[in-house]
This record gives C-alpha cells, structure tokens and sequence, in this order.
C-alpha cells in the first residue's frame, strides 16, 4: 500500500469515526429531550408517554450500535427513527393527535425546537453517510461494500 492509499484510508477511517460519534451523540440528544419533556405525559396522555420511553430505549440503543459499527442498516435506522419522531411532531402540531389535541400551532416551544433541529440533523448525516456509500458503491460497481472496501476505494 502507498503512502498515499495509507492516508486516504487513515482519513476515510478518522471520518467515518467522527461521523458515528456525532450519530451517536444526536440519538442521545433525542433521547434527552424526549426525557425531559416526559414528566406529565403519563397524566395527559400516557400512550404517548409509553412512545417517549420507547424512543428514549430505542435511541440509546441505536447510539450503542452506532459506536460498534458503520454498517449501512446501523445508518437507515440513525436516519428512519429521527424522521419518524419529526413526522409525529408535524401531527401533533397541524392536526394533532389521539387525546392530544393541545399542541395544534404551538411551534414555538423550545424542546420542540431543539428536537427538530437534533432531529434534522440526525437525518442530514445518516442521508449524507449512505450517499456517499452509494457513491463508492457506484464506484466499485457492486451492490454491498464493506467498510475496508470503502476506505480502499
């Protein structure tokens, strides 16, 4: 291997790393919002609670397979699982949701805000990690690539 390929890999490697940490560190901020906004939910409307502690679970478990590994689901799932949370508060805010109908056009609450933002970002990084697999794969012309093939590509 050159000194050149070397580099390259050390660098695909070091991003590919610094992507996972963010990843993770996202799923953990989702995690925290939702954490933060769940006293008082199993009063109001507790299936919603129940969805909270879910995502919270779903969320650190997620960041725990994010750090082990770079495989392509790992990235589907860091990218379907915000975007579900964002299409839920989209409901929640226009047509509202099942007992919960108090949030229609409240857009501006901040832990609403900053979900959205963590949320979108989380998206924007899972999206840009797996197009740029896509390429790489386009590139070697094959279907799967493993992550030594990429950082060989």
């Amino acid at each position: 291997m050159s000194t050149h390929q070397t580099r390259r890999a050390i660098g695909e490697a070091v991003t590919d790393g610094i992507a996972r940490g963010l990843g993770a560190v996202g799923l953990f901020g989702v995690a925290l919002i939702h954490l933060l906004d769940l006293p008082g939910k199993f009063d109001e409307t507790p299936y919603m609670a129940w969805m909270y502690v879910g995502l919270t679970v779903s969320c650190v478990g997620l960041a725990g397979v994010l750090v082990a590994t770079s495989d392509r689901r790992v990235w589907l799932a860091t990218a379907a699982l915000p975007a579900t949370v964002i299409v839920g508060y989209v409901l929640s805010r226009t047509t509202g949701l099942p007992q919960s109908s108090d949030d229609i056009g409240n857009w501006g609450e901040p832990l609403g805000i900053a979900s959205l933002f963590v949320e979108g970002s989380l998206v924007a990084l899972s999206s840009s990690v797996l197009a740029a697999r896509g390429v790489a794969r386009e590139r070697l012309g094959r279907a799967a690539v493993t992550p030594a093939e990429l950082r060989a590509a």
